[in-house]
């Protein structure tokens, strides 16, 4: 009977995401809050059933109950995440908010199948990155504080190049007090920031290319720690972001121009590039060597099949890194292709809605800073997937909320919780324009009103 249930449950896994990951688009039909609330119901229902079945087919295929404790965590997170957001942020979104708890959720499920004590330490930094999160979604950003954004991100870079340990070939993080912080990936905050207060009033040459220096600097710092994949992410989000502010192609076919030049040039300096290079091209020819990870990846995402072969029913430990850089490919594998494709949808509609609210924002500066979290949110996605399934060559960065790794989760939530609480702020000026004018305004003087009855009455003697 154990048998039947775990090889029915991940039909019934799939079934549910799919429900999920449609109601995630079905609410892009209305455009206010109130009309979508049933439709968030449904998500939260689907989610819990996910979840669930993914929790109790591990317990029951392995035997350990310490799998159901843990899922208890996790809705209490849950509950957390959803409920008391709500009542403190009485106008958040909830799809965003929705999104990032199923991914999470997903991402729990995995990581605890392959390393319990990892999970562990992964829902502890989550608990901790929701109230931070929380705490600096409230707060109200400066506009002129350009250079200080700039400076700050700078500094903060420089310090890994200095003092950084040397991680796969990159200096990438440091460690204070046995915990790990990749500081690359709170700079990402850092950098929006000094792009939107640079972009927000000025698109004029001079300004950017003032700012081109700036960001150009980020990347040559990160460039020579040999932390690509970051590099190409800033790289990426400032060439959109000047696009975005100045509606300007030629600034974006630059872009793309100095963007391959610089990949090009890339790969004739760093042997890792090259190395990585060539296990796109031929992973199967070098499967020994550089084609070890990304030729597994893609036996591990074939294997899988549409339904998946089941949790604890695969290899992900095959891959190496791959609760950080290939997480997708696990999925994929013990979950299915239809599952992977779900979870790349659910990514997609937060972009979406994240795009939906930058275009119904008027203050230039938040409206910047709101689409350069989109686009650097939806580009991270690419890189990773992209890599994981050989589209791309592989960059090695994570996928947001999913992958194993506190900094890369927090500075997620916290650009989710900015979003959240710019998009409060736009729900509540939105109401004060809707807003009726007051009684006092429209009733006219009293004298007035006894001279209306008056006139009312003589009326009606007269039609008598």
């Amino acid at each position: 009977m154990q048998e039947y249930f775990i090889e029915l449950s991940k039909y019934f896994i799939t079934f549910f995401m799919v429900l999920y990951t449609a109601a995630g688009f079905y609410v892009f039909r209305y455009r206010e809050e109130s009309a979508r609330r049933t439709v968030y119901l449904v998500q939260s229902g689907m989610m819990f059933a996910v979840q669930a079945l993914c929790f109790l087919t591990l317990a029951l295929d392995s035997g350990d109950i310490q799998y159901l404790f843990f899922f208890a965590f996790v809705q209490i997170f849950m509950f957390a995440a959803v409920m008391m957001v709500t009542l403190i942020y009485e106008r958040a979104n909830r799809l965003l908010l929705n999104n990032m708890c199923m991914l999470l959720g997903v991402g729990f499920c995995m990581i605890s199948r392959m390393s319990f004590q990892r999970a562990i330490r992964q829902y502890v930094i989550v608990l901790v990155s929701l109230t931070i999160s929380y705490l600096i979604g409230r707060i109200r950003f400066f506009k002129k504080l350009t250079w200080a954004y700039a400076a700050a991100g700078i500094v903060l870079l420089s310090i890994v190049l200095i003092l950084g340990e040397v991680s796969r070939g990159s200096k990438i993080s440091f460690t204070v007090g046995g915990v790990t912080f990749q500081p690359s990936e709170f700079v990402k905050i850092l950098f929006l920031f000094f792009l939107a207060a640079a972009l927000w009033e000025d698109v004029s040459l001079g300004r950017i290319a003032l700012t081109a220096l700036i960001a150009g600097i980020h990347v040559v710092i990160l460039v020579v720690s040999k932390d690509l994949g970051s590099a190409l992410i800033f790289f990426s989000c400032f060439v959109l972001v000047v696009f975005i502010a100045s509606r300007n192609y030629l600034y974006l076919l630059g872009g793309l121009c100095g963007g391959s030049a610089a990949a090009v040039a890339a790969y004739f300096l760093f042997s890792h590039v090259q190395n990585r290079v060539l296990a796109w091209r031929d992973p199967w020819t070098y499967i020994d060597k550089q084609g070890y990870q990304i030729a597994h990846s893609l036996f591990a995402v074939s294997g899988g099949g549409w339904f998946g072969m089941g949790l604890l029913r695969g290899d992900p430990s095959a891959i190496p890194l791959v609760e950080a850089d290939f997480i997708f490919s696990s999925v994929c594998e013990e979950l299915g292709v239809i599952f992977g494709i779900c979870v790349i949808l659910v990514c997609v509609s937060s972009f979406v809605m994240i795009m939906e609210i930058a275009l119904r924002i008027h203050d230039r500066f938040y409206q910047m800073i709101v689409y350069g979290i989109g686009v650097m949110y939806i580009f991270q996605i690419f890189l990773t997937v992209g890599g994981g399934i050989k589209f791309i060559p592989m960059t090695g960065v994570t996928l947001p909320f999913v992958s194993y790794g506190g900094s890369s989760c927090m500075t997620s939530m916290i650009m989710f919780f900015i979003i959240q609480g710019i998009y409060i702020r736009l729900q509540q000026a939105e109401g004060r324009a809707q807003r009726p004018p007051s009684r006092a305004r429209k009733d006219p003087p009293s004298g007035a009103k006894r001279t209306v009855k008056t006139n009312a009455r003589e009326d009606r003697r007269e039609n008598g």
